[in-house]
C-alpha cells in the first residue's frame, strides 16, 4: 500500500472495552451481587476494592465472592448463577458505566484521520452491543467482535484479526489498546504492537508486562498510533 490516505485506512486501532474504554465496573459488580441477593447472603462485592476484578468478567465475581464467604466456587455453582448475572446486568448495563476521560474524543480523532477502529472484548457480543448502545456510541465503531462471536475468545489472536478484517482493515496493520495480561498477550500471539492503559482497574499491574506503550491519557493515543503503525 502506499503512504497515502487509502494505505492509512487500511490500518486499525481496536480496544478492549471493559476498563480500556469504559469503566463498567460499578454496574458489573451490582449484577454480581444480584447473585448473592438470591442466595441469601447480601451484597458481597464492593466498589472501590472490587473493580479490578469486575472487569475480568462474571465468572471472576462470582469465584471471588463465593471465596469469601467460604464457599468453593465450583462449576455447577457459577454455571447456575452465570445467567442469573447476566440478566441483571443486561437490565440495568448503563447506570453506573462512564467513558474514561478523553476515551471518546481519541476514536473519534482516530476516524477522522482515516483509521478504521473496532472493539475486540471478552464480554459476551449481544451485552457489548447493548452497552454501546444504550451509551449511543455503537455507530462510532467499524466492527465488534465478543466473546462468543467466534468459537474462540481473546488470548486467541484470532478475535483480533477479525474485528480489524470487519472494520475493513489489514491485521497486520494494527494495533490493541487494553488493560490486562489477556489484552497483552492477545497482540503479542497476533505479532502487533500492545498499548495498555494505567487508568483502569488493574493499571499498576500494566508496566511489569512491558507493553510496546503504556497509556497514561486518551490524549496521547493518536500521537502513539502514528509511532506504531503509521
Amino acid at each position: 500500500m502506499g503512504t497515502g490516505t487509502k494505505g492509512l485506512r487500511m490500518r486499525t486501532v481496536v480496544f478492549d472495552l471493559d476498563g480500556t474504554l469504559a469503566d463498567t465496573s460499578g454496574d458489573l459488580l451490582v449484577a454480581a451481587n444480584a447473585c448473592f441477593q438470591q442466595m441469601g447472603v447480601g451484597d458481597v462485592l464492593e466498589r472501590g476494592r472490587d473493580d479490578g476484578v469486575a472487569v475480568r468478567g462474571g465468572r471472576a465475581m462470582l469465584t471471588l465472592g463465593l471465596e469469601r464467604l467460604g464457599r468453593m466456587p465450583e462449576p455447577a455453582v457459577l454455571d447456575q448463577y452465570y445467567p442469573v448475572l447476566l440478566k441483571a446486568y443486561e437490565a440495568e448495563i448503563a447506570t453506573h458505566t462512564v467513558f474514561y476521560p478523553g476515551a471518546l474524543e481519541a476514536v473519534e480523532t482516530l476516524r477522522n484521520t482515516g483509521y478504521k477502529v473496532a472493539i475486540c472484548t471478552n464480554k459476551p457480543e449481544f451485552l457489548a452491543r447493548h452497552l454501546l448502545s444504550e451509551m449511543k456510541v455503537l455507530d462510532r465503531f467499524d466492527a465488534l467482535i465478543g466473546a462468543d462471536t467466534l468459537p474462540v475468545r481473546k488470548p486467541d489472536p484470532e478475535p483480533l484479526r477479525e474485528a480489524v478484517r470487519r472494520a475493513g482493515g489489514n491485521p497486520e496493520k494494527c494495533l490493541l489498546v487494553g488493560d490486562t495480561i489477556t489484552d497483552h498477550t492477545t497482540a503479542r500471539a497476533a505479532g502487533v504492537p500492545s498499548v495498555l492503559v494505567t487508568f483502569g482497574p488493574n493499571g499498576a499491574d500494566m508496566a511489569a508486562l512491558e507493553p510496546d506503550v503504556l497509556l497514561q491519557h486518551f490524549d496521547d493515543l493518536a500521537a502513539y498510533v502514528r509511532d506504531l503503525i503509521g
